[in-house]
């Protein structure tokens, strides 16, 4: 089992001063280690004018960028909640869709091939264009993707033919099935087309020349994209110059056995290192244990991932339910080591769209996976409700959003020393991303599951530079607790949109609107600051967000005067602001001394730095407090057809449409605008009435005794069929559910507690649902019939002898009883609707 012993609670160090700094709390930057190249890809016949590759990372426009993917599965989610879906993944930070085009989903029967309603593919596409979006097709034909045959229909895996090879009986069968699908996304995939990489296949190791032969096909089929992708992990071998090899990263996973203790592939996500190769994912799969070697990064390609774990499936044997900053910490890892490119595995979880479809030990997997449920405890789950790792994303999102460019022109440096092996929990994880000038950030990643790790005290960090005298940051040793994530930014220019860009020579704009921003005097200097880089306002303002249990500390000249109500000045050019709070801190440019003015509220405020009205730049620290609340997002487009950042606070999902602010609640949501110099709140008016109510429940029948499991493969438990759930659970009819209202979107919650869950409808399971002690969210909407009191529930008891692996708050509860585990604890209807305000 996971190992659940804590590890000290601190790590006492003695404040470092220079020259007295250990080896693996250094650093020296050194540039690039090769020449930057382009690979032939970038030169095929697919390239696009606008998007270009090089070894280091993919540009977009002639300007770096790094994308931020999310998988969403078309076919698992409604098309009714296609363009929800899509808007919180754009109000995440996320850029580019990425999805699976499952083949079994579209022709279960061999020649009956439907594109209609939920499959068709196409709209999603223009969709997802239409609300700003790239797309990356993932169009295997094998996908795997927790889908019954790996998306084979089952009369393509009955075949007598060698799949996933070049045999040609086999590539006949790819052909049809990629001239239908090429028929319907060709038009999308052309020049101007939203879609810029195609993934041929999924997870194949050793047939490089099939995937080359895949990409041919699809090539023929009218599928084209300038970027042609494979996943690169387990060693897999890859056509040489064909595909962007693409790597992943899970912190934990349903591929090791119940009993197994946390795998080492796992842990080695949580330690930033230069090693992309995971030889754990899919390891099962393969029939072999998760290995520990691992190959070597091809390095004509920038290191690009599509498999970042944002969540976990739910097998029926182990079901992790990750955390946010799991998912986050792991995330971070890759931007630290280097990443130029972070995909996520899901982002937003969905249903099956048809019962037998889902990948099980009846046809040959080693696990059991729900019939319907797939919410895979992603950022945005299966009914639209979001995750608490959405919040812990955001952040990250927005900071690759604002600073990317530059990001990806700064190599990853790792520390002179690093963590002894996965099981060292008292060595700082970190690395930096500065040019040999040092100007640029320092990531930090001090955060694990199952075994906690210690407060660090007394850290400071040195940065050795090229040209000029070490530097040492924090200004004191300071403590860094576990959970701590940070993007701490070092030689910043304030005041402009675009802090770095005077070391870059990028040549290309930020394409956020500067029309608002002052017109300052030469730009001031931060050194550095211990909250992390969040995002740049139209006004020049750059945004962070302080840490808890860490100084907000923010570093200027010591002659730059700088003011704001909270901060205190420490040192001269040190200035702190209590970090649960954060505050504003106004920098007087021009020349220093310049004289401050009171304001009404009492606050010291600086006044203009030269007689025509200057005025000198803004660091706004936003408290950790409203680190789960603060979003950047994009809002309206101006007259010169560039966008505005918008800054704000709330606790409900939100995005934009245009003009208007979107936020969905079930009562009045409260959303804080940055408006220059304070928050403000919006006035938001309802499209429909929402309302909340607890549903009352009648208990039909009771649970019978359940065995302590229902069979196992490979040692893995397997889950009980329908019969017997039927059979075994508790039966509760849900009193009223309400009906469907224009406008509004029920979401049933249910807390329970047990072994397998189902919801039914006119007594045929619609929904189901492994037990792993967190609630199950359902969108009743979506579901034909689900109103009224036509609704019931099935709550299969856990036996305390079954063996399946359960988050700690879960394994808890399952301790806490005598015998079987079977509670129906509440069930409560949210009947949301969307809030507006404009944004002009």
């Amino acid at each position: 089992m996971v190992p659940e012993s804590a590890a000290p609670t601190s790590v006492p160090a003695a404040v470092p001063g220079p020259g007295d700094l250990p080896p693996h709390l250094r650093v020296r930057p050194r540039g690039w280690s090769r020449p930057l190249t382009r690979p032939a890809m970038a030169d095929g016949p697919d390239a696009r004018p606008g998007l270009d590759l090089t070894s280091r990372s993919l540009l977009r426009d002639g300007r770096p960028w790094v994308p931020v993917s999310g998988e969403v599965h078309y076919s698992r989610v409604p098309r009714a909640r296609w363009r929800e879906r899509l808007a919180l993944l754009r109000s995440g930070g996320v850029d580019v869709v990425s999805t699976y085009v499952f083949w079994i989903h579209h022709e279960p029967e061999r020649g009956q091939v439907r594109f209609d309603d939920g499959l068709d593919v196409a709209a999603f596409v223009r969709l997802a264009h239409e609300l700003g979006l790239h797309v990356v097709l993932r169009i295997g034909p094998w996908a795997h993707g927790e889908a019954r045959n790996g998306g084979f229909p089952d009369w393509v895996q009955a075949l007598p033919v060698r799949h996933r090879t070049d045999d040609p009986a086999y590539l006949d069968l790819v052909r049809t099935w990629f001239a239908h699908l090429g028929a319907q996304v060709a038009d999308v995939c052309g020049p101007d087309g939203p879609v810029i990489a195609v993934q041929v296949d999924n997870e194949l190791y050793d047939q490089p020349e099939h995937l080359a032969t895949l990409k041919r096909l699809a090539r023929d089929a009218g599928i084209v994209a300038p970027l042609w992708t494979a996943t690169a992990w387990g060693g897999a071998q890859l056509p040489a110059g064909e595909v962007l090899p693409l790597y992943g990263g899970y912190g934990d996973g349903f591929w090791v056995d119940a009993d197994a203790a946390w795998h080492p592939s796992f842990r080695a996500h949580y330690l930033v290192s230069h090693t992309w190769d995971d030889p754990g994912i899919g390891a099962d799969v393969r029939g072999e244990e998760p290995a520990a070697a691992t190959t070597e990064r091809d390095e004509q390609f920038p290191p690009a991932t599509c498999e970042l774990g944002g969540g976990m499936a739910t097998a029926y044997h182990r079901r992790h339910a990750p955390g946010p900053l799991d998912v986050a910490a792991v995330a971070q890892t890759k931007l630290a080591a280097g990443s130029a490119w972070q995909g996520y595995y899901m982002y937003a979880g969905g249903l099956n769209p048809v019962a037998g479809v889902q990948e099980s030990q009846a046809t040959g997997y080693p696990n059991d996976l729900p019939t319907f449920d797939y919410d895979f405890h992603a950022p945005v789950g299966a009914a639209g409700v979001l995750a608490p790792s959405h919040a812990a994303l955001r952040g990250q999102h927005a900071f690759l959003a604002a600073f990317g460019p530059h990001l990806a022109t700064r190599p990853s440096t790792l520390p002179d020393a690093l963590p002894a092996g996965v099981e060292d929990a008292t060595t700082l994880r970190w690395a930096a991303r500065l040019d040999e000038q040092g100007r640029g950030f320092v990531l930090l990643a001090w955060h694990q599951p199952h075994v906690p790790l210690p407060t660090l005290r007394g850290v400071r960090l040195q940065v050795d530079r090229a040209d000029d005298a070490p530097l040492l940051l924090p200004s004191t040793g300071v403590d860094v607790p576990p959970g701590t994530l940070a993007r701490w930014p070092v030689g910043l220019d304030l005041g402009t949109p675009d802090p770095l860009a005077t070391s870059d020579a990028l040549g290309a704009a930020d394409s956020r609107s500067t029309a608002d921003a002052p017109d300052v005097q030469d730009p001031v200097r931060l050194h550095w600051a211990t909250a992390s880089a969040l995002t740049t306002l139209p006004d020049g303002t750059l945004v962070l967000l302080a840490h808890d249990g860490v100084p907000a500390e923010v570093v200027l000249d010591p002659d730059v005067p700088a003011h704001g109500a909270g901060w205190t000045t420490v040192a001269p050019g040190v200035h702190r602001v209590d970090p649960r709070t954060g505050g504003l801190l106004h920098v007087t440019a021009g020349a220093a001394g310049a004289p401050d003015t009171t304001g009404a509220d009492g606050a010291s405020r600086p006044a203009t730095s030269v007689e025509d009205g200057t005025v000198g730049p803004r660091v706004l620290v936003v408290g950790s407090r409203d680190a789960d609340r603060v979003w950047v997002v994009d809002g309206p487009t101006g007259p010169d057809g560039t966008v505005r950042r918008e800054l704000l606070l709330a606790d409900a999902p939100l995005w934009t449409d245009g003009d208007d602010l979107v936020v969905r609640a079930a009562d009045h949501p409260h959303v804080h605008r940055w408006t220059g110099d304070k928050w403000t709140a919006l006035d938001l008016a309802p499209d429909a009435a929402p309302a909340s109510w607890t549903v009352p429940t009648a208990l039909v029948r009771p649970a019978g005794d359940v065995p302590a499991g229902y069979g196992e493969r490979e040692r893995r438990a397997a889950a009980p069929d329908d019969a017997t759930v039927a059979a075994l659970a508790a039966e509760h009819r849900l009193a009223d559910v309400g009906e469907p209202v224009p406008g509004t979107t029920r979401l049933l919650r249910v807390d329970w507690a047990g072994d397998v869950a189902q919801l039914l409808v006119d007594g045929r399971v619609v929904a189901d649902r492994f037990g792993d002690g967190t609630p199950w969210h359902v969108d009743l909407d979506v579901l034909d019939g689900a109103q009224a009191d036509r609704v019931s529930l099935r709550v299969l008891p856990l036996h305390p002898d079954a063996q399946v692996w359960l988050p700690a708050a879960a394994a808890d509860r399952r301790r806490s009883v005598h015998g079987p585990l079977g509670a129906l604890d509440a069930v409560t209807v949210a009947r949301t609707t969307t809030w507006r305000a404009p944004l002009r």
